[in-house]
């Protein structure tokens, strides 16, 4: 089992360091922003959304009770609010060093099953969502093609938050929590990668 285990993480690993010269894909100024489609599909072209998003699901099941459902409506209640400041062009400062640092909080959260006070938890995700959801909504224009597009980005995020809470749950019924820990571990990479590429 110990062998299988590292050669997970190995894979896990590898995958990450491979991903990171596309990470930030995701964010301002980069990519089409015409329609539904493509704010469905822009999500999944930046590592650090795919990283934070199934985080905050995989924390969030790892939590269980209320925190199950509330920490992922909150995070996607607060995102869609940063789009529309986004959109607005308000200004939010260290945008992208705060969405770098949510791959490493989320990651290490998820790493170590941290648990902390719902309200606790539900403020901490809604700031990083506020942040995931400015950089993107910086990029929507204020027209319907702006709005059908913020409606797939926002289908796409809560799809990355239920397989998040899917596999999660699927860890604990096969009594394999081993794998979420490992998921923690491989954000944690991917969060210093992006240090590096961002003070680089």
């Amino acid at each position: 089992m110990k062998s299988a285990q590292r050669r997970v993480l190995s894979i896990s690993s590898a995958f990450v360091l491979l991903a990171l010269p596309s990470v930030a894909q995701a964010h301002v100024g980069i990519g089409s922003t015409t329609g539904f489609f493509d704010g469905f599909v822009h999500p999944v072209s930046g590592l650090d959304h795919i990283c934070a998003m199934l985080g905050v699901g995989l924390w969030a099941a790892q939590r269980g009770g209320r925190a199950a459902w509330m920490i992922p409506l909150v995070f996607v209640s607060v995102m869609m609010f940063g789009g529309a400041l986004g959109m607005a062009h308000v200004f939010i400062p260290f945008v992208e060093p705060a969405i770098i640092v949510s791959v490493l909080i989320v990651g290490l959260l998820v790493t170590a099953a941290v648990r902390m006070p719902l309200a606790a938890s539900a403020c901490l995700v809604g700031l990083f969502a506020l942040f995931h959801g400015h950089a993107h909504g910086m990029e929507m224009p204020a027209t319907a093609a702006g709005i059908a597009y913020g409606v797939g980005f926002v289908a796409t995020t809560v799809l990355l938050l239920a397989c998040g809470i899917g596999l999660e749950w699927a860890a604990e019924h096969y009594q394999s929590r081993w794998i979420t820990r490992y998921a923690g571990a491989a954000m944690i990479v991917c969060g210093v990668g992006l240090c590096a590429m961002y003070v680089a």
